[in-house]
């Protein structure tokens, strides 16, 4: 079982020696030759200054496509006409499964085709020096974004190629994108992934680290999802890292969404280290769209506003086309301007929302629990604890595929529209915490005359999709 502990320069060169002849674009990576290129890059493409600097919420999509004349298009169009502050590199799905021979395949098929082969841009397939022509063509600092349990060469090529920000980390890398890595693999494989990009940092190269906050993207309680990001940013900051990114999936509620953004930075500062620099982001909706683009973009719209109150360093944005899938370069540049519109509008406004500060205590109170489960099942080792809480259920996450996860969480939305925890599980969580999920679930259920069941939980998956925020029983039909 893995140990929070740093990995020792002789083995990471000797875990990134055997990693280069996983594919041939591997042999490609030279560090010091990246240390060069990276310190050749202008202030403007420079990740963690950029975000870290700014005085306002930057906006950032999703993209990612096959081939590199079509992404550096792709990119150059976002940040034009979408007026994107941050751009992304969204990785294919067979890279995000080590699936090397199957990306090249498609990435093949896409050059000589008129269609898309892949999902994504399959980086390590392009290698260093077509990372570094993407780097070089834009204006803008960009991310590795992808979903991928074993990242390892991945980061190798992707940092000597210039990208100086990377997503991901073992648990929300892996509880919701895959069933069968255990969690003690994926934290071994994501401490080399961390211990790289401390080796950028001692170099004066700050690498930033984001781990993904949504996890399921359904109805994940925030402090669950927080708790997540603590442990990933506790794990990276001892593999090196100084510049951390920590996430979180709008669920709809405005008071309840404010207050976790703020719970997320206050409890980031609290638990990482001093030579951390800990950012935030907010991702909008991440479940269902509605198929109707106009009641999309009212979506989008609420997000906007509450990334105006909340104040979040970054925001990811979405398109009027989510529900069709891959939205057009001309959806994704939409979506950016809307939320920077809402934006705009909105973050000079002085709004006082009832309910914030209560919420976020509620939120910290959870989180704490959760925190000292991992702690005690780890005997003050996060790597063993988390590892430990997840097996015995005093750590779970929602709607999860992965068999690292028990799953018996189950949430459900109030009279208000706040996700609450309709079931535990072994969650470890005060019992006065509990009773006031039961109650605010009560007061729901005794309004739409009906007992608490699955099938609220069924309802208010569905309901932002249908056009509502929470599947009141008879109202889940969009009007």
């Amino acid at each position: 079982m893995p140990r929070d502990q740093r990995l020792a320069g002789e083995e990471l060169q000797r875990l990134a020696s055997g990693l280069r002849d996983e594919w041939h674009t591997g042999r490609e990576v030279d560090f010091e030759e990246a240390i060069a290129f990276h310190e050749s890059l202008p202030a403007g493409k420079q990740f963690a200054p950029v975000l870290e600097s700014a005085d306002q919420p930057l906006l950032q999509p999703r993209a990612g496509v096959p081939c590199l004349e079509a992404q550096i298009e792709l990119l150059q169009y976002l940040e034009q006409q979408g007026g994107a502050d941050l751009l992304p590199t969204t990785i294919d799905s067979y890279t995000r499964d080590n699936e090397y021979e199957k990306a090249e395949e498609g990435l093949a098929a896409s050059r000589n085709s008129d269609e898309d082969a892949l999902n994504g841009f399959p980086a390590v397939n392009h290698g260093v020096e077509d990372c570094r022509r993407l780097v070089r063509a834009l204006d803008t600092p960009i991310e590795v974004r992808h979903g991928t349990p074993d990242a390892r060469l991945l980061a190798m090529v992707t940092l000597a190629g210039g990208f100086q920000s990377f997503e991901g980390g073992p648990i929300s890398y892996n509880i919701p994108y895959t069933k069968g890595h255990s969690l003690a693999e994926t934290i071994t494989h994501w401490q080399f992934v961390d211990r790289l990009c401390g080796a950028y940092a001692e170099r004066g190269v700050v690498v930033n680290r984001e781990p993904f906050g949504p996890l399921t993207g359904t109805l994940v309680p925030p402090a669950i999802a927080i708790a997540v990001m603590l442990v990933e940013g506790l794990l990276a900051a001892t593999q090196g890292v100084r510049s951390l990114t920590l996430g979180y999936g709008q669920v709809g509620n405005v008071v309840q969404d404010v207050a976790a953004l703020r719970a997320l930075r206050a409890l980031g500062e609290e638990y990482l280290p001093d030579d951390v620099t800990v950012t935030t982001v907010f991702h909008e909706w991440m479940g269902g769209f509605p198929p109707d683009e106009a009641r999309a973009s009212g979506v989008i719209g609420l997000g906007g506003v509450t990334a105006a109150v909340a104040k979040p360093d970054k925001v990811i944005t979405k398109s009027p086309q989510e529900f069709q899938g891959v939205p057009t370069k001309e959806a994704n540049a939409a979506g950016l301007r809307t939320t920077r519109q809402l934006i705009d509008m909105t973050i000079e406004q002085d709004i006082d929302l009832a309910g914030v500060d209560e919420e976020q205590r509620l939120i910290e109170q959870t989180t704490r629990a959760l925190m000292d489960a991992i702690d005690r099942h780890g005997d003050g080792d996060v790597a063993q604890g988390v590892i430990r809480a997840f097996e015995s259920g005093a750590m779970d996450v929602p709607f999860a595929p992965s068999d690292a996860a028990a799953g018996a969480v189950l949430p459900a939305r109030d009279d208000d529209g706040r996700v609450r925890m309709f079931e535990f599980g072994d969650l470890a969580v005060p019992d006065e915490v509990r009773e006031i999920h039961e109650n605010k679930l009560g007061k729901r259920a005794e309004r739409e005359g009906r007992a608490q069941s699955f099938q609220m939980v069924a309802d208010d998956v569905d309901a932002i999709s249908d056009g509502k925020l929470i599947g009141r029983r008879g109202e889940t039909d969009a009007d």
